[in-house]
């Protein structure tokens, strides 16, 4: 028996190993240096799947830093104005932004010694304001006189403060071509994650980089797709009539000029989804799948689940969910909210529930028929069938 105290024994090495202390490799890891250094590189999710092969997949670019996809262009931006000059270190940049593109802005600035100004007004998500606070973001809330983005008063409040001083750099995301450039490598990323070729593409519309960039990229690598972006019911990117709508991050209100980034000949369909129909698909998705999503991206899949299968077995359907959805949990996940503002929808929600348990049923439809066929095929009337 061990004289060893008992409350050594733990310490003592597994049976057959040598007592001598471990040798630790050293190994040369190249870690990110910046947070700048994370964005890409996303995760894909199979949301679906229907019997015939057809699936749909999410890019779900809400695991870049700031939670969206607008980082992407946001940093593209800015390393665009610095190769030209556009930019040097204590310059400040001054963008309109309803909350995505403002963050992405405000954590390149913060990285890459710049100041920066965000123009908002009081439809952007206070998650979203906060965060770019947190930034160290100047923020100037411009309101207008309804319920609708201030688009237009914003953009002139932009304008005045870049003709004040020669030391403002204004991106103008709306129209700035690094914005759709941005988004090559998300491109890339789709192509060398998914082996088949990437039939349809969906995202929503807002200055139109993620999904006009996107696919053109994607084009340029072999894909012959069809791309469908989704605004919001209220928007008039795809044409009138204009109203107020409560997605945040998509869409363009009336009146505003629509720009050039919005390549409409890159975009085969372009649909409006409603409010309730875009929060119904978020609120089911993180009650049945654990996903938080904001409401573009609610849009986005709500038309993909939609759609999916009405087109050919084998079909690769992409949706990029450009957007977190932690930012709204005091709106789209906040039932008085959603009651105040008339968009609560048992109805709309019971139907997206409905929707994904139809392409489970038919997996299982179709599991059952390959299970009869195989039974079949070794019978003795199966055997006959094969001439045996």
């Amino acid at each position: 028996m061990s004289n060893r105290p008992e409350d050594q024994n733990h310490l003592l090495p597994p049976s057959g190993l040598s007592s001598s202390p471990v040798r630790k490799v050293p190994k040369d890891y190249n870690f990110p240096r910046s947070v700048c250094d994370l964005v890409g590189r996303t995760p894909l999710l199979e949301l679906a799947r229907v019997g015939n092969g057809s699936r749909l997949l999410i890019k779900l670019e809400c695991f870049n830093p700031t939670g969206s996809a607008k980082i992407r262009m946001a940093l593209a931006m800015v390393r665009s104005a610095e190769r030209r000059g556009q930019i040097k270190p204590g310059y400040t940049i001054v963008e309109l932004t309803s909350g995505n593109t403002g963050l992405g802005l405000a954590l390149a600035a913060a990285q890459l010694g710049y100041k920066f100004i965000g123009v908002v007004d009081s439809h952007a998500a206070p998650w979203k304001l906060a965060a770019m606070k947190a930034y160290g973001a100047e923020l100037i809330v411009v309101d207008g006189p309804s319920d609708r983005p201030s688009t237009m008063l914003r953009r002139k409040k932009a304008e005045e403060i870049c003709s004040s001083s020669p030391y403002v750099w204004w991106p103008d995301q709306h129209n700035n071509p690094n914005n759709p450039l941005g988004y090559s490598h998300l491109a890339e990323e789709l192509d060398s994650a998914i082996s088949a070729s990437i039939d349809v593409l969906v995202a929503s519309v807002g200055t139109g980089g993620t999904l006009c960039g996107t696919a053109r990229r994607l084009r340029e690598l072999g894909h012959s797709l069809t791309t469908i972006g989704v605004e919001p019911e209220g928007s008039i990117i795809f044409g009138p009539p204009a109203g107020s709508y409560k997605q945040s991050g998509a869409g363009a209100p009336g009146g505003f000029p629509v720009g050039c980034n919005v390549d409409t000949e890159a975009i085969d369909q372009g649909l409006k989804i409603n409010d309730v129909k875009a929060f119904a698909t978020c609120r089911v998705l993180a009650r049945e799948k654990g996903l938080m999503l904001g409401g573009t991206s609610g849009a986005a899949i709500y038309e993909a689940l939609r759609q999916l299968p009405s087109f050919p077995a084998g079909t690769t359907m992409v949706v990029i969910a450009c957007d977190a959805g932690e930012k709204y949990q005091n709106t789209i996940f906040d039932d008085r909210w959603m009651i105040a503002n008339k968009l609560l929808s048992d109805i709309a929600e019971h139907q997206v529930s409905g929707m994904l348990r139809a392409f489970d049923d038919s997996i299982a439809l179709s599991n059952r028929q390959t299970a009869n066929l195989s039974r079949y095929w070794f019978t003795a009337e199966g055997a006959s069938a094969r001439g045996l």
